[in-house]
Order: structure tokens, then C-alpha cells, then sequence
């Protein structure tokens, strides 16, 4: 099973749902992007404005004046680093500043930076939502509605891309997950157990995001999403297994180890 790449989360905000407010100063954003790579993360995605439900709307300016003194204070120290927004200002940004993944929730759906994103040579990860604008929203759909519904959406939207000139081996697809899907948490486990199928229609990488997500308190009854971490590492295996390639984490410490016990048992095994 190849490695998949590890993405450490830092959310550099008021109001995330499993860590808002801890890592709004500047100083702990830094001191916690500089952990997540010690620990193992091949990737450090920035994140100035919250997804969930309940958060606040975020101004470009504020995300980027929040942005700024982490990337700038990271600058040098060989730290890949992504930017999690839905802005084109702030996405701008991020291209003036080179980093080398721009992650939008809505999978970039405006047309007017296009041109700076084609101009560019970072990779993009093209997330679906069943909301096509905005935040996450409870949306009760059920797992072959939302399956169509990804399906449909890749199609359209990297041909739009590609139509655009912005090269496909560029791309990165998220077929989101929790409430980016569905209220019912078996929507996310349908999607997750069709991950190698979603490779093989499109032929490219996929980027999962399972940690402390909401569906995986349903199933094991933890409501506060920081005792959901011994759910998001099973979950973060079962995806490396389906052949997931980047797998963002709020802890990557944890599934490195268990990616190299499952690669250590894996090996043994081969010699029988």
C-alpha cells in the first residue's frame, strides 16, 4: 500500500470545530505548524476562516492579515505548505506568497481567477460539497443522491478547469465529507468505501478529511470532536487502504505510526 502523504491541519481561527481560538495568535499558529512537521506531516495547510455549521463569515483581509505573519515566519524552514480558503483574494495570496497547495471547499467555482491559477504551478485540491456556496450545512441527503451527485460535479468542474488552462496533473480531487455530504453519517461511509472507484473514473489523486468529522461521533456516540481521535485514525487507514494519496489530519503522529505498523505487518505478510 503506497504511503499516502499526511496534511497537518492548522486552523488559525475563532471559531473551527474541534480547536477554534487555540491557535488564533500568530505565535501558537507557528509553534503548532513547526510541531505537525516534526511529527510527521509531509504537508502544513494554513486555514484563516472556519467550514462548520456555526462559523462566522471571514473577510479576504482578515484571512490574509491572519495568513501572513505564519507564512512569512515558516519561509525558508522547508515547510510544504498549503492554503485552505474559498477566496480568490486570499487565493491570490497564497500564489504571490508560493505555496504549494491551494485547497478550496467550494473546488473553485470562480471563473475570475482562473487566469492567476493557470499563470500558477500549485497543485489545487477541487473539493465537492452537496452546498455549492458557503459553509458546511445539514443537508439530509441520501448516499446515492450524494454519490451522483460527486460524480457529477468532478466531471463539470475539471473540464472546466482543464478548459481554462489549468494544467490536470495539477489537480486534486476531495469528495468532502460529514456535513459537506449528508446529516447521515452513512453517507461519508459509502463515499469512503468508493474512493478507489472515484480514482478509476477520473484518474487522479484523492485527498481524504475524516478527522474528528462529525459522522464518526454518530457512530461511536463521542460527541466533542476531541475524543474522536482513535475513530479518525481507523477511519485515515481504511482511506489509506482505498487508496486515498493526501490525508489531512489534526494529528499526524499518530496515523505515520500506524501507517508504518501497517506497512511493517504488510511486508511480513509478503514473505509467506
Amino acid at each position: 500500500m503506497p504511503r499516502p502523504l499526511l496534511v497537518g491541519i492548522v486552523n488559525i481561527t475563532e471559531d473551527s470545530f474541534s480547536d477554534g481560538g487555540r491557535f488564533l495568535d500568530p505565535a501558537a499558529a507557528i509553534a503548532q505548524a513547526r510541531r505537525l512537521a516534526a511529527e510527521g506531516a509531509d504537508i502544513v495547510e494554513l486555514g484563516a476562516a472556519a467550514s462548520n455549521v456555526a462559523a462566522s463569515d471571514v473577510a479576504p483581509a482578515e484571512e490574509i492579515r491572519r495568513l501572513d505573519p505564519v507564512i512569512v515566519a515558516l519561509a525558508g524552514t522547508g515547510t510544504t505548505l498549503a492554503i485552505d480558503t474559498s477566496q480568490p483574494e486570499t487565493q491570490r495570496f497564497g500564489l504571490a506568497r508560493g505555496v504549494a497547495y491551494l485547497n478550496d471547499i467550494r473546488g473553485f467555482p470562480d471563473l475570475s481567477v482562473f487566469p492567476d491559477l493557470a499563470a500558477g504551478d500549485c497543485r489545487l485540491v477541487v473539493m465537492h460539497a452537496v452546498e455549492a456556496e458557503g459553509r458546511a450545512r445539514q443537508v439530509d441527503l441520501a448516499a446515492d443522491e450524494v454519490w451522483r451527485r460527486i460524480e457529477g460535479f468532478f466531471a463539470k468542474r475539471v473540464a472546466r478547469l482543464e478548459r481554462a488552462g489549468i494544467a490536470r496533473e495539477r489537480l486534486i480531487l476531495d469528495p468532502g465529507m460529514g456535513f459537506f455530504l449528508s446529516s447521515r453519517a452513512d453517507v461519508s461511509l459509502r463515499v469512503l468505501t468508493s474512493l478507489d472507484r472515484l480514482k478509476r473514473a477520473f484518474g487522479l489523486p484523492i485527498m481524504v478529511s475524516v478527522s474528528r468529522k462529525s459522522f464518526l461521533g454518530a457512530i461511536t456516540g463521542r460527541a466533542a470532536p476531541a475524543e474522536r481521535g482513535p475513530a479518525s485514525l481507523a477511519a485515515e487507514l481504511y482511506a489509506a487502504a482505498r487508496g486515498a494519496d493526501y490525508i489531512r489530519t489534526h494529528d499526524p503522529a499518530a496515523l505515520r505510526d500506524a501507517l508504518a505498523v501497517t506497512a511493517a505487518l504488510a511486508a511480513e505478510a509478503a514473505k509467506r
